[in-house]
C-alpha cells in the first residue's frame, strides 16, 4: 500500500549559503517553443536517425518505418495520463513528483535516484560520441588530427558554460542547432521525394506483409531509445510561462513531432535505396547510409554540412540533458532529498550552478577514466554507458503511468479529466511499456555489442539503483521524518 500524501501548505526552497529564501530559477522564461526545443534537441534526431535508423532499417527490413510510428503512438498513450496529472503537481521533479504522489514516497526516493542516474548516463555517454565524430569531422574536412578526448573535453566545457548562462541564451542556442539539424534532414527528404527514389515511390512499408513479422522486435527496440528525453518538459515548469497549459502542450508537441519526423524520414531514406535495396545497402555499411543518399540526391557538398551538423546535433542533446538533470538536482535539493548546495541559484543567471559544476565535473572524470583505459569512443564509452540510462528511463515511464491510474483512483479528477485520460490511456501505456522495457533487456546486444555478461550487469542497474533509494527512504523515514515528509510537496508556481 502507498502512504497517503497529505496535502501541506507549498515550501519554499531552503535557505543555502550564499542564497536566500526567495532564490528560484527565472520563471515565466520559457514559452511553448523554447520547451520544445529543449526536448526534441535532446533525442538528437539527426544523429538517431543517420547514425541508428540504418540498423533499423537493416534488422526489420522495409518495415522499420512503422516502429517509430507505433512507439510514438504508444507514448502519446503515456502522455495522455502524464499530462491529465501536471496540473495537480506543482514541483518541478518531473518522474519523482509524479511517482511519489501515486505511488509512495519509498518509491518516489528509488525514482529519484534512478532519473538522476539515467539522465547522467544518457548524457555523459554522449561525450563518447561528440568525441568521436567531431574527431572524424575536423579530420576529414581539416586535416586536423587530435585524440577523440580532446573534443570531449571541449565539449564538457562548452556545455558547462551555456548551461551557467541564462535558460533563454541555452534555449536560443538550442532552438538554432534544431532547426539546421532538422532543415538537411528536411533537404534530404525533399530531393529524394522529387527524384522519385531509387525506383519510384512505395507505401509498401506500411504493408501488413512487412509490418507484423517476427524481425520487427528490433527496430522497435532502437526506436523506444530515439524518443529519449521526451518526458522531461515538466522540468521546466518553474521556468514556463503559464506551466499548466505550456507543459502539457511541449509534451504533446514534441512526441508527436518526433514520432511523425521518424517515421517520415526513414521512409524516405527506403526509398531513396528502394523496397529492394535498403536492406542491403543498410547491410554494406549502416553508418554510411544516409551520407551516400545525401551525396547521391542532393551532392557532396551537403555530405559535409551533415557531418558538421551531427556534431552540432550531439551537442544540442548534450545542453539538454544538462539542462534537465541540473533542475532534477535542484528540484531534490529544495527538499533536502540531495544536498542542499546543489538548490543554489546564481544571483545574475538564474541557473542551479553548483548543480552544473557537479554534473560537468562528473562528465569531465567519467571522459578521462574511458580516454585513460583506452576505450572505443563509440562502441564502450557511448554505447555502454547510455544504455543503463535507456533501460532506467523506460522503467521511469512505466513507473510514472502506474503512479497516473494509482493516484486517480485515490483521487476523483477536479478538472473534468475523463476516464481514458486518467486510467484506460495510462493503464494501456503501461502494460506497453513494460512490454517495451522485456524487450529491450533481451536484445540490448543490439545498444552494446557486447556478450550476455556485460549487457545484464548493465541491466541490473537499474533494479539496483531504485532499490537504493527505496532502503534509503526507509532511512530517512526513521532518522529524518520532517524531511520525508516533504518529499514532492514543494509548490514552484
Amino acid at each position: 500500500m502507498t502512504e497517503p500524501l497529505v496535502p501541506t501548505a507549498p515550501q519554499q526552497p531552503p535557505q543555502t549559503a550564499g542564497t536566500d529564501a526567495s532564490s528560484h530559477l527565472r520563471r515565466g522564461t520559457l514559452g511553448l517553443a523554447d520547451i520544445v526545443f529543449f526536448v526534441v534537441a535532446a533525442a538528437a534526431p539527426l544523429t538517431v536517425m543517420a547514425g541508428v535508423a540504418p540498423l533499423a532499417i537493416l534488422f526489420g527490413g522495409i518495415g522499420a518505418p512503422v516502429a517509430y510510428l507505433a512507439i510514438g503512438v504508444l507514448l502519446c498513450l503515456f502522455a495522455a495520463g502524464f499530462t491529465a496529472m501536471t496540473p495537480y503537481i506543482r514541483n518541478a521533479g518531473a518522474f519523482y513528483s509524479y511517482i511519489t504522489r501515486g505511488l509512495g514516497r519509498p518509491a518516489g526516493l528509488g525514482a529519484a535516484l534512478l532519473a538522476v542516474f539515467s539522465y547522467n548516463a544518457l548524457q555523459i555517454g554522449v561525450f563518447g560520441a561528440f568525441g568521436f565524430f567531431a574527431a572524424g569531422t575536423a579530420d576529414d574536412l581539416l586535416g586536423v588530427d587530435l585524440p577523440w578526448w580532446g573534443y570531449a573535453f571541449a565539449g564538457v566545457a562548452l556545455v558547462w558554460f551555456l548551461g551557467f548562462r541564462s535558460i533563454s541564451l541555452g534555449a536560443k542556442v538550442l532552438a538554432a542547432l534544431l532547426i539546421a539539424e532538422t532543415a538537411i534532414l528536411v533537404l534530404l527528404a525533399g530531393a529524394i521525394l522529387i527524384k522519385g527514389g531509387a525506383s519510384g515511390l512505395s507505401l509498401a512499408s506500411f504493408a501488413p506483409s512487412h509490418v507484423f513479422t517476427s524481425q520487427m522486435s528490433a527496430p522497435l527496440g532502437l526506436a523506444v531509445a530515439a524518443f529519449t528525453g521526451f518526458e522531461a518538459t515538466v522540468i521546466y515548469r518553474e521556468e514556463a510561462r503559464d506551466p499548466d497549459r505550456t507543459v502539457p502542450r511541449a509534451t504533446y508537441v514534441a512526441v508527436g513531432f518526433l514520432g511523425l519526423f521518424y517515421t517520415f524520414v526513414v521512409w524516405v531514406i527506403v526509398q531513396a535505396f528502394g523496397n529492394d535495396g535498403a536492406v542491403g545497402a543498410a547491410a554494406k555499411n549502416p553508418a554510411e547510409m544516409f551520407f551516400t543518399a545525401m551525396t547521391q540526391y542532393v551532392g557532396a557538398w551537403a555530405t559535409d554540412l551533415q557531418r558538421i551538423l551531427i556534431v552540432t546535433s550531439l551537442l544540442a542533446s548534450l545542453l539538454a540533458f544538462h539542462n534537465a538533470i541540473t533542475r532534477y538536482g535542484y528540484a531534490l535539493a529544495t527538499e533536502h532529498a540531495l544536498p542542499t548546495s546543489l538548490g543554489r541559484i546564481h544571483p545574475r543567471h538564474g541557473s542551479p550552478w553548483i548543480a552544473g559544476l557537479v554534473q560537468s565535473v562528473l562528465a569531465a572524470a567519467t571522459v578521462a577514466v574511458f580516454a585513460a583505459i583506452g576505450a572505443d569512443p563509440y562502441n564502450q564509452f557511448l554505447l555502454w554507458v547510455n544504455t543503463p540510462g535507456v533501460v532506467g528511463i523506460l522503467v521511469l515511464q512505466l513507473l510514472a503511468a502506474c503512479a497516473v491510474v494509482a493516484f486517480f483512483r485515490r483521487n476523483p479528477p477536479q478538472r473534468g479529466e475523463g476516464r481514458l485520460r486518467t486510467l484506460v490511456a495510462p493503464g494501456v501505456a503501461a502494460i506497453l511499456l513494460a512490454a517495451a522495457t522485456v524487450l529491450v533487456c533481451t536484445r540490448l546486444n543490439l545498444f552494446t555489442g557486447a556478450g550476455p555478461a556485460v549487457n545484464w550487469g548493465l541491466v541490473a542497474l537499474t533494479p539496483a539503483i531504485f532499490l537504493t533509494g527505496v532502503v534509503l527512504a526507509a532511512r530517512m523515514r526513521r532518522t529524518r521524518p520532517d524531511v520525508y515528509a516533504r518529499l514532492a510537496t514543494t509548490d514552484v508556481d
